[in-house]
């Protein structure tokens, strides 16, 4: 009984480990903004109901994932090319996905504030395509994402500062419909968000790595 009880603590030792373990993604490579893509071709218009922009923060020894609304959205496609687009994000459509008065009532009021986001200044924040080329997997670069076809790069504004960032995707593009998926980590101090990255906090810490996951759906209008 003794063997029984130590396996099953250790076994609920380890899930809740993992569940608290930050989740990974590709290493987003951020830069200076660049000049935005050209929007020839046909308007794919997205789909906003079936796309969004998933979040997790993460500090010691705890994760809080939550949820953006896309707002509006459009791609331009010409010959079965991506060569532009625009993404406009809800900033305060933020939904976590933990439930209970402090994640509720406590924690997702801090983050709309101007400690984050500061969404009575910045309201909602956008994505404007740069570029995107074939991606080519290598030793050292290998997507996450199964099936990544293509390099996105985009220029991010947030909170009035905007930074060129590159991630991998996986596109599916047909004549009518275009779906995409990435997952990326960004460093949140490029957009001026500091609150919390200090080390001495112990505890407290909170990671300047942010993971974002993006499901789009999008078509054509």
């Amino acid at each position: 009984m003794k063997i029984k009880s130590f396996c099953i603590a250790l076994v609920a030792v380890v899930v809740f480990a993992s569940c608290n373990q930050a989740p990974k993604g590709d290493q987003a490579t951020i830069t200076d903004a660049q000049q935005t893509a050209s929007t020839e071709g046909q308007t794919f218009v997205v789909d906003t109901a079936a796309s969004e922009v998933q979040f997790t923060g993460n500090g010691v020894g705890k994760n809080h994932p939550g949820t953006f609304s896309l707002s509006t959205g459009t791609v331009s496609v010409a010959n079965q090319q991506i060569t532009g687009g625009e993404f406009t994000i809800d900033i305060n459509s933020l939904t976590l996905k933990e439930q209970g008065e402090m994640f509720q009532n406590k924690l997702r009021p801090h983050l709309l504030s101007g400690d984050f986001f500061n969404v009575e200044k910045f309201g909602t924040a956008k994505f404007v395509i740069t570029k995107v080329e074939p991606y080519k997997a290598n030793g050292q670069d290998t997507s996450l994402v199964e099936g990544a076809n293509f390099s996105v790069s985009g220029n991010l504004t947030l909170k009035d500062v905007t930074k060129n960032i590159t991630f991998p995707a996986r596109i599916e593009l047909d004549e009518n419909a275009l779906k995409a998926e990435a997952n990326f980590d960004i460093d949140r101090r490029q957009w001026q968000m500091n609150y919390g990255n200090d080390k001495t906090l112990g505890d407290k810490f909170i990671s300047e790595t942010v993971n974002i996951e993006l499901d789009l759906e999008a078509k054509k209008q």
